[in-house]
């Protein structure tokens, strides 16, 4: 009985093995280069090429910034309310509807950039915002490796104004917004994680590729801390609507972005994200996977995760910026004392801007 019921067990691993290596046998792309799991997925290496040459310049730079700031300005249209198709590229489809209202301003530059690309390669609007998104930030230093699935049709209408949050909009605005698109107050802190590889152009038009943190092109847990720095000074010719003073010269801090660290609703939040970037990195690849599904039936469409390449390390630990200390730390979070840093050497740090592409 024994011998028996180890045949029994063997064939039942061997039957189960069989069905996992089905499952995972690859598929052979078109050229020879690359396996996918998926052969849908195959052309999205070539265009990963394409993209990463030809608009990135295999670089953290200006247009990943944009991209990335694409994927929200397009998903964010999205209300149960109010309508909007969410991720599917509609600012693209529709940009002279949706490239006008405010909160668009200067979108259309990246727009511009990315359409050639699109009609190249004959893939969705909505699929290429996604991916080039997904691909920007695997540029950056201590990024996660973000997902990106395929297959999202035409976008069928626009979005309708005011479904994207503003610099100057109150805590209690954007988090009823964001609420209203599915997001809970830890995922909205969670999505700001994009402001670590992020510079504003139109904030203050004098002072184009300024800097939200000392490290722009770091995916790193920066930007929590130094805007929780207490603001000192104006960068350019501000204040601006949705600006206020900012810790570091060469720094621009949004009024949100201030706000959001010092309200009780989410400032644990933002503290615990400064105090560990792991955490930080986790809850946005998370979050952000949520919003470049939003309007979409998951079920629908191809998990090419696998073509996004995996970003470099980032080894430099946290730190206060030359210039600062612990004291000019303005403690919001009432349940937890803001972890202690290390502070750079040197006279105060002034952030360069961010060239152009």
């Amino acid at each position: 009985m024994a011998f028996k019921t180890f045949l029994a067990l063997t064939t039942v691993i061997a039957t189960i093995s069989g069905v996992n290596a089905a499952i995972t046998k690859r598929v052979a792309c078109p050229g020879g280069k690359h396996t996918a799991t998926n052969a849908a997925c195959c052309k999205w290496f070539d265009i990963r090429d394409d993209i990463q040459e030809n608009i990135f310049e295999n670089q953290c730079g200006e247009d990943v910034h944009e991209s990335l700031r694409l994927t929200f300005h397009d998903a964010i249209g999205f209300s149960p309310k109010h309508g909007g198709g969410g991720a599917d590229g509609s600012i693209i489809t529709f940009d002279e509807i949706e490239t006008p209202f405010p909160a668009n301003n200067g979108i259309d530059d990246i727009i511009d950039v990315q359409v050639p690309f699109i009609q190249k390669h004959n893939v969705t609007p909505g699929d290429f915002i996604y991916f080039a998104g997904a691909v920007g930030v695997s540029n950056c230093a201590g990024a996660p490796r973000l997902n990106f699935f395929a297959g999202r049709p035409v976008a069928k209408a626009p979005s309708p104004e005011g479904l994207v949050p503003e610099p100057f909009d109150g805590v209690t605005k954007i988090l009823a917004r964001m609420g209203d698109a599915g997001f809970s107050p830890e995922e909205v802190v969670a999505l700001l994680a994009s402001h670590t590889i992020a510079a504003a152009d139109h904030v203050d038009e004098t002072i184009p590729g300024t800097p939200f943190d000392s490290t722009p092109s770091v995916f790193d847990s920066q930007f929590f801390i130094e805007t929780q720095l207490r603001g000192t000074l104006f960068t350019g010719t501000g204040p601006h609507p949705g600006q206020v003073e900012s810790s570091l010269k060469g720094v621009i801090r949004l009024q949100s972005d201030s706000d959001l660290a010092r309200d009780s609703r989410t400032s644990c939040f933002w503290q615990s994200f400064a105090a560990n970037q792991n955490t930080m990195k986790n809850a946005f690849k998370s979050s952000f996977l949520k919003m470049t599904l939003l309007g979409q039936n998951q079920r629908r469409l191809v998990d090419c995760s696998e073509v996004i390449p995996v970003p470099k390390p980032n080894n430099a630990p946290a730190h206060l910026p030359a210039g600062a200390s612990k004291n000019d730390i303005e403690q919001a979070c009432a349940t937890a004392a803001f972890p202690t840093f290390p502070t750079d050497p040197g006279h105060a740090t002034a952030v360069p801007a961010v060239p152009p592409q």
